[in-house]
């Protein structure tokens, strides 16, 4: 079943016609071919799923009526990854999984050793890109709450941000504790992940004085495309969410 967006969900009542027009509509009609019967799914990003089913394809839009209307209950696992820019898609490739799999919001890291600078017209293109990669992988994995990108924040930044959490975990190959030690857990967490070239000194100093706390995965070192998925997914089997 495919999933589609519609800025005016929350209006939408069970029973009604729904015409879904715009970008989205001619999406479902002419790429999804979507035919009379068939069923998808509505949201706006923010919680709610309808459920509809195809009265019409218009060709560049379909006519629906809406059959189901529910809303998606908050995890008790509130997940942020702070994501390092990193070189090509390497950085795009850690957002969409993180995205598939549960985080609710992203924050783009300007380490110390980032090889990919984001500023001034960069800065703005940058977060677009995320945003657009955020809103793709949500559909691909039929999530109906869309993760917030955040623009880029300096390690300084980063280091203020940390007790907004309850708990900030920073992937270091060389941490004493490993995430396994810590698991399971609840809560508002942000997972931290370095750039390529690693997280400079200075900067495992700095967010450890704010609170945060540094951990391993193992023996091995994961790229920055992987180390991110490969914690949350650690953290999401331990816990609940795959129940």
């Amino acid at each position: 079943m495919a999933l589609f967006f519609t800025a005016v969900a929350r209006t939408l009542t069970s029973g009604q016609t729904y015409v879904l027009s715009g970008e989205e509509g001619r999406h479902a009609a002419t790429v999804k071919r979507l035919r009379v019967g068939e069923s998808l799914q509505l949201t706006d990003g923010t919680g709610i799923r309808i459920e509809a089913k195809v009265l019409e394809n218009r060709g560049a839009s379909l006519e629906l009526k809406i059959e189901a209307i529910t809303e998606e209950e908050p995890s008790s696992l509130q997940l942020t990854l702070v994501q390092a820019l990193a070189k090509g898609d390497r950085d795009e490739l850690a957002v969409q999984a993180a995205t598939e799999l549960g985080a609710v919001s992203i924050v783009p890291w300007q380490a110390n050793r980032c090889v990919s600078k984001w500023e001034d017209a960069k800065l703005v293109r940058g977060v677009t890109r995320w945003q657009t990669i955020v809103a793709e992988a949500a559909k691909q994995s039929l999530r109906v709450t869309t993760p917030n990108v955040l623009s880029a924040v300096s390690s300084s930044e980063l280091a203020e941000m940390v007790s907004s959490f309850d708990k900030v975990l920073v992937l270091d190959p060389t941490g004493e504790k490993s995430l396994r030690s810590l698991l399971p857990l609840t809560g508002k967490l942000a997972v931290v992940v370095g750039p390529e070239g690693g997280i400079d000194l200075s900067e495992l100093e700095l967010l450890e004085r704010a609170g945060a706390e540094r951990v391993h995965l193992g023996t091995g070192i994961l790229r920055t495309s992987t180390a991110g998925l490969a914690a949350i997914s650690a953290i999401l089997a331990f816990g609940s969410a795959w129940d």
